[in-house]
C-alpha cells in the first residue's frame, strides 16, 4: 500500500544553542512516546498539488533553526527523570508513495489503515538517546493529494506548541520569513517549583490518584485487554449551538457553558448510557487545562513546551448524570476546569517535583501513544479539547488541508472534541 522512496535526517540550516535544556516538570510527567497527527491536502479541480520534497527538507531546515529543541535527543537521570540535549542531530524525513487513492481512506478515522500515514517508532529498536523527537512522513497519492503525517515526542511539546511548529514550518515552506511575535519561547525555568525546602503541594492533585474501578473489578486490567475501535463524530454547528442551548437552560451564569463544556458533558452521559453499567457506578473524567492564560504573570502563546495540566471531575455516579439536565455533567467539567488557577499550577509543580519517581505520574495522565495508559477504560473518560488549537491554518503553499486530526486513538474512553474545517474560523 505505501511505497518508501527516502529517509534522510534533517539538521537546522545555522548553528543553534547546544547544551542541556532543562525539562519543566510539566514535562517530565508528559509520555515520552510520540503524538501522530495526519494532515490531509487534496488538489482544487484535479491540479496537482506543487509538492517539492526540496522545499519541504530545505523549509524544515530552517523551521529546526528556530524549534532547535527539536532536532535534539532525550536523555535519563535521576528519578525517571529526563533531559533534553540540545545538540542538533535532526529530525527524521521520510518520503512515501500510496498506491490507494485518498478516497480509500473514508474519514480518516483513526483506525489500521491510517497508521501508514504518520512516521512509525520502533521503541524496542533503539535507545530513548538515539531516537528524534520529530518523525515527519511526506505521503503522495495518485489523485495528488498529500499526508504531511507527523509524530512528536509529547515530553517536549503539547498540541499548542505542536501546532506553533508546524504552522511556522509552513510558512517558510511558503517562502515567507517568521515574524517576531511568531518566534519560540524555550525558557522553561519559569514552570518549574519553588526553590524551598520542603515543597509541600497546597493542593490535593487527584488527577494523579487512581480514578473508579468497575464495580466488582480490582483493577483495570481486563477492560483494557478487550478490544477497541475508533469512530469520528462529525457534530453540525447547529448542534453544538443546540447542546448549549441545552447546557445553559434554566442556569444563571456569570459566563454561559462552552462549547466544549456542553460537548463534553453530552459526550460523558451517553458512554454511561452506552457502558449499561449499574447505577451506583461511579465515574470521573479526566481533562487538560492549558496553563498559559492561568499561570501569573501569562505566558506567551509562542511557549514551546508542555503547560497542559491535569485535572480530574469529581466523583460522579451514572444515576445522577443520566437523571440530571445536561447542566450537571458540563458543571462538573467546569469545576474541574476553574480549579486550575495559578496556585493550582504552582502546587501541581511543587507536587511533582516532591516526587523521588515521576513513572507513576506519568503513566496514569497518559494522553495518546504506544504504552498502557491506565487511566483509561470502563467506566471513565479522558475528554481532551483542541477546539482552540490552529490546526486549518496550516498551509504549506497547498492551500488548506481537508483534515486534520490524530493517527492512533486506541483506548477505550480516551475522547478528543476537535474542529472540523467549517469550524476553523470560530473562536474557542
Amino acid at each position: 500500500m505505501i511505497t518508501f522512496k527516502s529517509t534522510c535526517m534533517v539538521v537546522p540550516s545555522e548553528p543553534t544553542p547546544n547544551g542541556v535544556l532543562l525539562l519543566s516538570e510539566s514535562d517530565q510527567v508528559m509520555p515520552w512516546t510520540h503524538a501522530p497527527l495526519i494532515i490531509i491536502y487534496k488538489p482544487n479541480n484535479n491540479t496537482i498539488i506543487p509538492f517539492s520534497i526540496e522545499t519541504m527538507k530545505n523549509s524544515l531546515s530552517r523551521a529546526l533553526v528556530h524549534y532547535y529543541p527539536l532536532a535534539g535527543r532525550l536523555h535519563w537521570i535521576e528519578g525517571a527523570r529526563l533531559q533534553l540535549h540540545c545538540h542538533a542531530m535532526g529530525a527524521q524525513l521520510t518520503e512515501a508513495y500510496s498506491e490507494s487513492k485518498l478516497d480509500e481512506f473514508g474519514d480518516f478515522t483513526p483506525n489500521g489503515i491510517i497508521k501508514h500515514l504518520f512516521p512509525r517508532v520502533d521503541y524496542s529498536a533503539t535507545s530513548i538517546e538515539e531516537r528524534p523527537l520529530l518523525l515527519v512522513q511526506l505521503t503522495r497519492f495518485p489523485c495528488g493529494g498529500l499526508c504531511v503525517g507527523t509524530a512528536i515526542s509529547h515530553i517536549v511539546a503539547d498540541g499548542r506548541a505542536a501546532m506553533n511548529f508546524t504552522n511556522a514550518w509552513a510558512k517558510l515552506a511558503r517562502g515567507e520569513d517568521l515574524g517576531f511575535d511568531e518566534m519560540p519561547f524555550h525558557d522553561r525555568t519559569v514552570l518549574r517549583s519553588r526553590e524551598v525546602s520542603p515543597v509541600l503541594p497546597r493542593f490535593d492533585h487527584i488527577a494523579f490518584s487512581k480514578p473508579p474501578l468497575l464495580i466488582g473489578c480490582s483493577d483495570t486490567k481486563a477492560e483494557q485487554q478487550k478490544e477497541t475501535s475508533a469512530v469520528l463524530l462529525k457534530v453540525t454547528k447547529e448542534q453544538v449551538k443546540e447542546l448549549q442551548k441545552k447546557a445553559n437552560q434554566n442556569m444563571v451564569l456569570a459566563r454561559p457553558y462552552s462549547r466544549y463544556e456542553a460537548v463534553a458533558g453530552h459526550i460523558w452521559r451517553c458512554a454511561c448510557k452506552a457502558r449499561l453499567g449499574d447505577d451506583c457506578q461511579p465515574t470521573r473524567v479526566l481533562l487538560g487545562a492549558d496553563g498559559r492564560n492561568r499561570v501569573k504573570p501569562p505566558l506567551t502563546q509562542g511557549y514551546f513546551g508542555n503547560v497542559i495540566f491535569a485535572t480530574m471531575t469529581s466523583t460522579c455516579l451514572y444515576a445522577d448524570l443520566l437523571s440530571k439536565p445536561l447542566s450537571y455533567a458540563s458543571g462538573k467539567l467546569r469545576e474541574a476546569i476553574e480549579r486550575v488557577t495559578d496556585e493550582y499550577i504552582t502546587s501541581a509543580l511543587d507536587f511533582i517535583t516532591s516526587q523521588k519517581d515521576v513513572a507513576p505520574l506519568r503513566k496514569n495522565f497518559h494522553i495518546r501513544g504506544f504504552t498502557e495508559a491506565p487511566f483509561l477504560g470502563n467506566p471513565n473518560a479522558n475528554i481532551g479539547s483542541w477546539i482552540s488549537l490552529p490546526l486549518y491554518s496550516v498551509d504549506f503553499g497547498w492551500g488548506k488541508p481537508v483534515y486534520v486530526g490524530p493517527g492512533i486513538l486506541h483506548s477505550d474512553g480516551k475522547i478528543f472534541v476537535m474542529p472540523g474545517l467549517q469550524m476553523k474560523n470560530l473562536s474557542s
